[in-house]
């Protein structure tokens, strides 16, 4: 994923620019990748980015007039309306598009980087001073990565540029490992590798030279957390203008804007307040094998009525006969912060680009104005994992409890979205810019003062679209929420689309085990051709039985994956087997153990 590598020393420029050359390439992953260094040995300082091209940040670095405030910047920033102007009537010269207002900025703005809106990481030399800033977006979602030696201080957009520079750590953190089994992610910026670290949200730490000077946070939850309750009325109009006015940053700068519709209510309401002119915002919906899914068909209505073109991209043949590489890869790019079941995200990722490099998502949303939760703790298959593992799997799940015990706004925002969400927009910004507007800084305060009671707002996103654009309104979700049909048509509708969601899922990861054996003797009634491709676009359970068998065979049963010390062989041996002959359901098994078995061929083996 683009974004800044580099160390702070003491060391000799002989020592340190080479390593700072490494870094760099290690994250080069891609042809339209730019990239580039800037050194300033006085100081210590050694940093370098890459970049795509003709994004917000291209053109790195940048300066004031007289040279001696440097910025290094990764991300991009919605400031707010006026600020560009402000800078120039105080007669700061800069280009009209791009990051270079920034430097600018922080010589007139003493709390730099709070008033940034974005997400974002970068580096602010002051020559002057000898000091540099490193810093970061308040959620964390921009992720740099450090480790502190006692010759340098690394830190990097990717955790392979720190390996590579520094293979000593190459080795697992049990905690990590604990958290990823019974989560799926890693809690409270650890990471999965010993002695590499996550740097916080909201950070502004100062270092002065060549060493760290002081660790610091702009910004914390309970600054949103402290604010009163709105009345619910209030709060709505509130949460609808802070929404419709700052929509339409979103859809600026220099490169081609698309849209990543569903059949949900999120992208809906982006659709409902922003209007584009005919033919001007490319939409697209991912769909499945078997069949057009409900996100795609609505989705269809939706582009139409808002006469913008609309593009179903299939995961299918194509991507089952690539799935070893796409597999492979995503652990690689997400340093192993996903499970191989979000390959399809990368493979979509690059269709999406040749459609357009910015993609419009409604990530966030629900999570943030409806509070639900995308992640939980839960133990794994008994007898897979060794005791000395599981310890560390039991403490995953407390800590997660004390995570969830707090704000529920503050766990979407400042937890669920930098740890759990990170590695799926790990994947999508390795190919394209990605912006939700669901993380703007003045929605997010504003949701903090939601009513008390839930039930006083209910669902304000079918209000907000309805009062944005009532045509889209009067269409309901893919899950039948919303809409204008009557009742009981209404209700049968939705009753309908609820069981086949649900008949989806437990036919597929989601089938138990006694189910999956009267499945495995009716196999040759085809009973997924009813099921499966209604809501859903991936069907692993069925893929790793069948097309994906082979591959799922040769990695599971290597001698090198049934040696890891964490793994019971038996276990691991009967669920591959149990899995390919198709009257048991190892889905979510497989899911993690291909997943680290990657993590530990492209990570951790020695070279």
């Amino acid at each position: 994923m683009p974004g800044i590598v580099g160390l702070i020393t003491k060391k000799p420029r002989e020592w340190a620019e080479p390593l700072l050359g490494t870094m760099v390439q290690t994250i080069r992953h891609e042809s339209f990748y730019r990239s580039g260094t800037w050194v300033d040995d006085s100081l210590g300082i050694y940093v370098g980015w890459t970049v795509q091209e003709n994004s917000f940040s291209d053109g790195m670095p940048v300066s004031n007039e007289r040279g001696d405030s440097v910025l290094v910047f990764s991300g991009e920033d919605f400031p707010e309306h006026g600020t560009c102007s402000r800078l120039k009537q105080h007669g700061h010269v800069f280009a009209p598009d791009g990051p270079s207002y920034l430097v600018h900025l922080c010589e007139e703005d003493d709390s730099f980087p709070a008033t940034l809106n974005g997400k974002f990481h970068g580096l602010l030399i002051d020559r002057l001073r000898g000091t540099a800033l490193l810093f970061n977006d308040r959620y964390g979602m921009h992720r740099l990565y450090y480790h502190e030696s006692k010759d340098a201080f690394y830190f990097a957009v990717e955790a392979k540029a720190i390996l590579a520079v520094y293979p000593e750590l190459r080795r697992m953190d049990a905690q990590g490992l604990g958290e990823f089994v019974a989560c799926g992610c890693v809690l409270q910026n650890r990471t999965i590798f010993d002695g590499i670290h996550v740097l916080p949200g909201a950070s502004a730490w100062v270092f002065r030279n060549g060493m760290l000077e002081s660790k610091k946070n702009y910004f914390q939850p309970r600054e949103w957390e402290e604010q009163a309750p709105l009345e619910p009325e209030e709060y709505y109009r509130e949460l609808k203008d802070k929404f419709s006015r700052n929509l339409p940053y979103y859809f600026n700068g220099r490169q081609k804007v698309g849209i990543s519709l569903t059949g949900g209510l999120d992208t809906r309401l982006i659709m409902a307040w922003w209007k584009s002119a005919p033919d001007t915002l490319p939409c697209y919906t991912f769909s499945g094998m078997f069949r057009d899914c409900q996100d795609v068909l609505v989705a269809r209505k939706v582009a139409d009525i808002c006469r913008q073109s609309h593009h179903a991209i299939t995961v299918g043949n194509e991507f089952l006969q690539r799935f070893s590489r796409y597999a492979e890869r995503s652990v690689f790019l997400s340093d192993g912060c996903v499970d191989v079941s979000r390959a399809s995200d990368l493979y979509v990722s690059e269709k999406v680009r040749e459609i357009a490099p910015v993609r419009i998502v409604g990530t966030y949303g629900s999570e943030l104005l409806t509070r639900v939760a995308m992640f939980n703790a839960a133990d794994p298959m008994p007898g897979i994992f060794s005791r000395d593992l599981l310890q560390y799997v039991h403490q995953a799940k407390s800590t997660y409890a004390e995570i969830r015990s707090g704000h529920p706004a503050t766990f979407a925002a400042f937890r669920q979205s930098p740890w759990w969400h990170y590695g799926v927009l790990t994947l999508e910004q390795s190919q394209l810019t990605v912006r939700s507007p669901y993380l703007d800084n003045e929605l997010v305060r504003t949701v903090y003062r939601a009513p008390a009671s839930p039930a006083a707002t209910g669902d304000v996103r079918l209000r907000m679209i309805g009062d944005g654009d009532p045509i889209l309104g009067r269409i309901p979700s893919d899950r039948g929420i919303g809409g204008s049909t009557r009742f009981p048509l209404a209700m049968v509708s939705r009753c309908f689309l609820e069981f086949t969601l649900r008949a989806e899922y437990h036919y597929d990861q989601g089938m138990p085990q006694w189910l999956a054996k009267i499945d495995h003797l009716f196999s040759p009634l085809h009973f997924d051709r009813f099921f499966l491709g209604r809501h859903k676009f991936a069907h692993y359970r069925i893929w790793y039985r069948d097309f994906l068998s082979s591959y799922v065979r040769e990695m599971l049963l290597d001698p090198r994956t049934l040696s890891r010390p964490y793994l019971e062989r038996s276990a691991l041996e009967g669920v591959v087997q149990g899995h390919l002959k198709g009257d048991c359901n190892y889905t979510n098994e497989i899911h993690t153990l291909l997943t680290l078995e990657h993590l530990h061929r492209q990570f951790l083996d020695p070279k």
